[in-house]
């Protein structure tokens, strides 16, 4: 048959990489259950995050990390009854915790994020998604020097890839941002960034624009994936069967059942993301600013005040807690006193974090299927690149980058 690529996801990644091969001319169809644009590239934060090559798994983290979960201030949950499934990935995932492994890691991370707001401008231009990407600063906020230095790390790596920050304290800092209360002293602010003003209407608007171009979409529930003669021919769907000779998995903290069936166990768990949106906020940050003592982000927004952050872990199917959410709240409040809005809105959503923390980019053996998930807290960041690069492969063309760290079948 023709070549035809059928997509299974329509987030950040399988709409950047739908328009990239439309863009080249080759037929694409892109299958997701709900949408464009409804599930965690609607919940983000919202920040092209070009600095966020640093994993989660620092050293010492092994021994911190009973003291965060026992903290209620901590922005760290369990569901216990999770934890017996848990365990396998967890000790995966903490086995990278040392020096030598986040240093490899943060090097595999950078190329998918360094450029983020250049590959945004490139995928949306000349598009009615455009006018949602806004250029900006980025800030970490501290509550004194003393806790940025504590944080020397991290800002190490950050600065080896090219981010060395402009740090604001006292008198200064309040005045970089004056609606910030009392706990916050000490900026750490960095160019390059920028941020998405409604990121589900963005990706709805680039799901639009792939429609312009010839794109077919889909809405319904992947049911399995027909390989014939070792090379994937079909997806089955509850809405029929669509035949293709390409096939990209960009369906995030989902995506282990379909690997299962072409061999591969990935080690992939969802790390439950929360936000508030407080509607028509007055008295927030001028800029997306992380509020490092609560690891939240809280972004201006279109609609308000986005405060997005909180890592749970209780699997896919368990409803959303109520903690995070107090937790949230607590901490929006104390680093914005003044704050005033109109109303809340909720959301709970799925990371896709892979126990190494690098995404799986590339096909898988010589199926033609391709991944293209398990990118962790980056997935807005980097689907734009990531979405490139794919379309790239299936089009025959050798991408400017070593895909060695991605490679999906080092789970093999």
């Amino acid at each position: 048959m023709p070549q035809h690529v059928v997509v299974i996801g329509g987030g950040i990644v399988g709409v950047s990489t739908g328009i990239w091969l439309r863009r080249q001319g080759i037929a694409v169809t892109v299958i997701d259950r709900l949408g464009w644009g409804k599930g965690t590239s609607h919940g983000n934060g919202g920040v092209l995050a070009a600095c966020a090559m640093v994993p989660v798994t620092g050293p010492g983290l092994l021994t911190k990390a009973p003291g965060m979960l026992l903290n209620l201030d901590y922005p760290l949950f369990l569901k216990w009854g999770y934890l017996p499934k848990l365990t396998p990935w967890l000790l995966k995932y903490l086995g990278n915790a040392n020096d030598a492994d986040m240093q490899r890691i943060a090097d595999g991370v950078a190329p998918i994020v360094t450029d983020a707001v250049d590959q945004h401008l490139s995928l949306s231009k000349n598009t009615r998604a455009t006018s949602w990407v806004v250029e900006s600063l980025y800030s970490y906020a501290y509550a004194s020097r003393a806790a940025f230095d504590a944080d020397a790390y991290s800002w190490a790596i950050r600065v080896r890839h090219g981010f060395e920050p402009t740090l604001r304290e006292g008198d200064e800092a309040r005045a970089f941002e004056p609606n910030f209360g009392p706990e916050v002293g000490f900026f750490a602010t960095m160019g390059n960034h920028g941020y998405i003003t409604d990121p589900g209407g963005y990706v709805a608007a680039l799901g639009a624009e792939f429609e312009a171009l010839g794109g077919t979409t889909v809405v319904a529930d992947v049911k399995d994936v027909v390989l014939t003669d070792g090379a994937v021919s079909a997806v089955d769907t509850d809405q029929g069967r669509f035949a293709c000779t390409e096939l990209v998995l960009a369906t995030g903290a989902w995506s282990k059942p379909l690997m299962k069936k072409l061999g591969i166990d990935v080690p992939l768990e969802t790390e439950r993301g929360y936000h508030i949106v407080f509607k028509n906020a007055q008295g927030g940050p001028s800029h997306p600013v992380m509020i490092a003592s609560g690891k939240f982000v809280a972004t201006p927004m279109a609609e308000g005040l986005r405060c997005a952050g909180i890592v749970e872990f209780g699997g896919l199917d368990a409803a959303p807690s109520k903690a995070p959410f107090d937790l949230l709240r607590r901490q929006t409040k104390a680093a914005f006193p003044n704050l005033t809005w109109d109303d809340e809105i909720e959301w709970q959503g799925h990371r896709p974090a892979p126990s190494d923390s690098l995404p799986l980019i590339g096909q898988i053996r010589n199926t033609g299927v391709y991944a293209g998930f398990g990118h962790h807290h980056i997935g807005l960041t980097g689907g734009p690149k990531t979405g490139r690069i794919l379309a790239q492969l299936i089009s025959g063309q050798r991408p400017n980058l070593d895909l060695t760290p991605y490679a999906p079948t080092r789970f093999a």
